[in-house]
């Protein structure tokens, strides 16, 4: 089961409908009680920030947020001073180019 799959029985249980039949939990069903109710849909939104979440890694650069090596510096200072710009020194270093520009301000090749 995915997290869209999950996200869908925990809102279809929020609502008090049977996520497998689609009929409405009886009025004393647990599922109908206001904490229970209260609960599932506090798991409903944390299932759905977690999707955005996913969605968003998915979108950034292969090392986003990963630490830099030494070698990685080096290879960045050096085609930083041969005068290659920031979109494509993130292209080649799998970063962001806000991540590209804050070691490059570490290093003092770039203002703050």
């Amino acid at each position: 089961m995915d997290s869209a799959q999950a996200l869908a029985v925990v809102r279809s249980l929020a609502n008090g409908v049977d996520p497998e039949s689609g009929e409405v939990f009886p009025p004393e069903s647990v599922y109908q009680r206001p904490q229970t109710v209260r609960a599932l849909y506090e798991a409903a939104t944390a299932l759905e920030r977690l999707e955005r979440s996913d969605r968003r890694k998915a979108q950034m650069p292969a090392k986003t947020g990963e630490p830099w090596n030494e070698d990685e510096d080096r290879k960045l200072l050096a085609a930083f001073d041969a005068g290659r710009g920031l979109p494509e020194l993130a292209t080649a270093h799998e970063r962001t180019q806000t991540g590209v520009r804050a070691r490059l301000v570490k290093y003092g090749r770039l203002a703050a």
